[in-house]
C-alpha cells in the first residue's frame, strides 16, 4: 500500500487526490448533491419562486455550513496551539492565535445574524438536520470503518509522544 495516500478499506481506492491531498469523493458528492437539490427546487417550484428559494435558503445553508466550519477550525487551531505549542508543523499561520480568534468572532457574528433573520432560519434548520443525519450515520456505521489520514497519523504519534514524556 502506498503510504502517501489515504485509502478506504472497502473500496481500495484513494479518497484523496495524489498531488493536492483533497478529499475527492467528498467534494464531488457534496457538489453533486447540492446541484441535484437546486435542480429539484427549480423544477418543482418554478423558475422565479425556485430562484428566490435557492438564493434565500440554499445559499444561506452553504454560508452557515462555512461559518460553522470556520468556527470549529478556529477553535481547534487555538486548542492545538495551547496544548501542543512546540509541535512540528509544515505550515505556520502568520496571524497565529489572534487570527484564529478573529475568525471565530466573525463566524459567531455571522451565525448570530443568520439566526435573527426568519428567511435564513429555514436554511439553518436544514443544515442542522443534515448535520444530525451525518452524526447519526457516523455513530452507527462510519466510526467502525475509519482509516487514518497522514495528518491524523501524525497527530496520534504526537499525542503518544507527549504522553510518554
Amino acid at each position: 500500500m502506498i503510504r502517501a495516500r489515504w485509502y478506504n478499506r472497502s473500496f481500495r481506492r484513494p479518497l484523496t487526490h495524489g498531488k493536492h491531498k483533497t478529499p475527492n469523493t467528498a467534494l464531488l458528492a457534496g457538489a453533486l448533491v447540492g446541484f441535484l437539490v437546486m435542480l429539484v427546487v427549480w423544477f418543482t417550484q418554478g423558475g422565479e419562486q425556485g430562484g428566490s428559494f435557492i438564493g434565500g435558503v440554499l445559499l444561506n445553508m452553504a454560508v452557515f455550513g462555512a461559518m460553522f466550519s470556520y468556527l470549529l477550525q478556529g477553535l481547534t487551531f487555538i486548542q492545538l496551539r495551547r496544548v501542543f505549542p512546540n509541535i512540528e508543523r509544515p505550515y505556520r499561520s502568520p496571524f497565529g492565535v489572534p487570527g484564529a480568534a478573529l475568525a471565530v468572532v466573525i463566524a459567531l457574528i455571522t451565525i448570530f445574524f443568520q439566526l435573527t433573520d426568519p428567511l435564513y432560519q429555514k436554511g439553518i434548520i436544514g443544515v442542522a438536520i443534515w448535520y444530525a443525519l451525518a452524526i447519526f450515520y457516523f455513530a452507527a456505521y462510519g466510526r467502525k470503518t475509519l482509516v487514518y489520514s497522514p495528518e491524523e497519523e501524525f497527530a496520534v504519534k504526537q499525542r503518544e509522544g507527549a504522553g510518554s514524556m
